[in-house]
């Protein structure tokens, strides 16, 4: 990066920018401190610092200092602190892929070694980064045990319960503050109104806008108000009616503007009437509020006039990951990010491109293509919701504090007791369950070798003997065959399915559904948990016995045995809609349907 020494009429100029813009901190109800900071920061930084606030990155590393050479073509320097020092990067994402995250004291190191080198590198300013991650719970969850575990936000819904997601919410959110993590990507805020949906599914609340929209509003208030992190309301305009998986396609959205008024925009709305500090775009087409055939990403309509304009939206815009297919198939990658940022994008989230991506946006700025008064309000936005946060005061943890609050023993029952509450019972033709196992020979199969091992475990606490045999997600006609075979001396046989709907779209004859099929033909009593969403029973007609976890957590997994035993009855009821297989237009089992004992 070239060194930029602004003038003093530069100087004055950013000055009088931040001083009209810090209102945006105002209005979002920062503290007095806050603003000074906001406005005395943006004063301090010069062009090119700008720019480089807008970019969230990921990085390569398990510390600040440890030497990847993952990082040598994207950046072109090895260690995480050389990239934010480099690149005075505005944040960067943790994953489990860069090393990011391993267990809560490796976390908080990293996060710690990263703010400190934002905060002593060269510069008039020294911003404290936005340390971010993907932590819906469920099966986007980024940091496992100790850390509490939750079985997601399909599971919530079934439980109804807004006091349960905004505890889950503070849990979660306390955790990950406690680990350094400042900002998380969550809750899911679309509506899965499509069974075939192969992106959401379990990562949204319902299929009803109206119980999503209380639910997401419940987890902002957990996260921010409770926890004291920001969070992130997900992917705007809406992503639960596709059939196709933006990573690597580029979706539409066939909705009516009316039906988006109804559907989609209702979780948004709530999100924004709480405060919400960040609102991530998705990378699909949505003709019914911008007919260019851009994705909603780089749509000014989108963002700029529908999410600002007419649902004001006053927070952070981030992009979803500019790696991902959807945005990548119409323009190259330094052209996405200039016009992510034209749309209304106050931050790009994983740019493939970060050299080419950076000299276009600062190119965009100096040519008028972007307002320099537009990227004043966008580090603005930034820098309050930092500020905001507390990072301008406290932007590193204490790790010796983390077994206060990481995995507790209060945490972890609470999860324990939101988690039972979930649980669905969809079918129970002559009422099989509860089952009475204690000293019963029991067969654990079916997907997931975890996810059989962790429920055989929960069932032999309550006496049964049993024996496991994973199968897999798409088994094979041979291993069918084997778990028949090793159903043979057992008394009970329970089978864990896992999207069977989806290898049925594939293939009508797939594996899930002759593994239950061959099974019953046992004549042996068959239970079948669905350990993902629940619409695998649409495929599974000669199931008589079948109940949902929306999760193979091991939370949920533990909650199940519990609930074959008896121990704890299910509560749940469907948050969605199961439709007919083959003619969604018939309902199978209603949103609302869910026995009990």
């Amino acid at each position: 990066m070239t060194t930029f020494t602004p003038t003093r009429r530069v100087v004055l100029g950013g000055g009088l920018a931040a001083a009209a813009l810090v209102t945006t901190a105002r209005n979002a109800g920062a503290a007095p401190e806050t603003w000074g900071w906001v406005r005395s920061t943006l004063a301090r930084m010069s062009l090119e610092e700008k720019v480089n606030q807008l970019f969230v990155q990921n990085v390569y590393g398990s510390t600040a200092t440890t030497a990847d050479d993952r990082n040598l073509p994207l950046y072109g320097v090895r260690t995480p602190a050389e990239v934010v020092q480099k690149y005075h990067l505005g944040g960067v994402i943790y994953f489990a892929w860069t090393d990011s995250v391993q267990n809560p004291p490796q976390i908080a190191g990293l996060s710690n070694g990263l703010q400190w080198a934002a905060l002593t590198q060269r510069s008039r300013a020294r911003v404290p980064l936005s340390i971010s991650t993907d932590s819906e719970q469920g099966i986007v969850t980024r940091v496992g045990p100790p850390a509490t575990q939750f079985p997601g936000s399909m599971a919530l819904g079934a439980g109804r319960s807004t006091d349960d997601a905004r505890t889950a919410a503070r849990i979660t959110g306390a955790e990950l503050r406690a680990m350094g993590i400042t900002t998380n990507f969550a809750p899911d805020a679309d509506v899965n109104v499509n069974p075939l949906n192969p992106v959401i599914g379990t990562r949204s609340f319902s299929s009803d806008p109206q119980l999503a929209a209380s639910m997401v509003a419940a987890q902002v208030a957990g996260f921010q108000q409770d926890a004291g992190i920001s969070c992130t309301a997900k992917h705007f305009p809406g992503h639960g009616d596709t059939a196709t998986d933006s990573h690597v396609a580029f979706p539409i959205i066939t909705h009516t503007r009316q039906q988006w008024e109804e559907i989609d925009a209702p979780p948004f709305r709530a999100a924004i009437a709480g405060g919400i500090d960040v609102i991530m775009t998705a990378h699909l087409s949505f003709p019914a509020l911008d007919d260019s055939g851009d994705p909603a990403t780089l749509s000014r309509i989108v963002l700029t006039d529908v999410l600002r304009g007419e649902l004001g939206c006053q927070g952070v815009i981030i992009t979803d990951s500019l790696a991902m297919q959807g945005v990548r198939d119409l323009y190259g990658d330094a052209e996405v990010a200039v016009r992510a940022l034209s749309a209304g994008a106050d931050q790009l989230l994983m740019t493939p491109a970060m050299d080419e991506a950076y000299a276009a946006v600062l190119a965009a700025i100096r040519s008028g293509r972007i307002p320099a008064r537009d990227l004043d309000a966008k580090v603005t936005r930034m820098l309050e919701m930092k500020g905001r946060r507390g990072l301008d005061r406290h932007p590193c943890v204490d790790p010796r504090a983390l077994s206060a609050v990481v995995g507790t023993p209060e945490h972890l029952a609470a999860a324990d007791a939101i988690t039972a509450r979930t649980t669905t019972l969809v079918r129970n033709d002559g009422g099989a369950l509860p089952l009475a196992v204690a000293g019963t020979t029991v067969l654990v199969t079916g997907y997931g070798v975890t996810t059989t091992a962790t429920l055989a475990a929960g069932l032999a606490r309550s006496g049964a003997v049993t024996t496991v045999l994973s199968t897999g997600s798409s088994p094979t006609d041979s291993v069918v065959a084997a778990a028949v075979t090793a159903a043979q001396g057992q008394e009970v046989i329970v089978v864990t399915t896992y999207k069977a709907w989806n290898t049925a779209v594939v293939d009508p004859r797939a594996g899930q559904q002759r593994l239950v099929t061959a099974l019953r033909a046992t004549r042996k009593p068959v239970v079948v948990v669905a350990v993902g969403d629940a619409y695998d029973i649409a495929y599974l007609a000669d199931a008589p016995t079948y109940f949902t976890t929306y999760s193979s957590s091991p939370v949920a997994l533990t909650a199940a045995a519990r609930v074959i035993t008896g121990e704890v009855a299910p509560t749940g009821t469907l948050p969605v809609d199961i439709p007919v297989a083959g003619d969604p237009s018939r309902v199978l089992y209603p949103f609302g349907h869910g026995l009990g004992y």
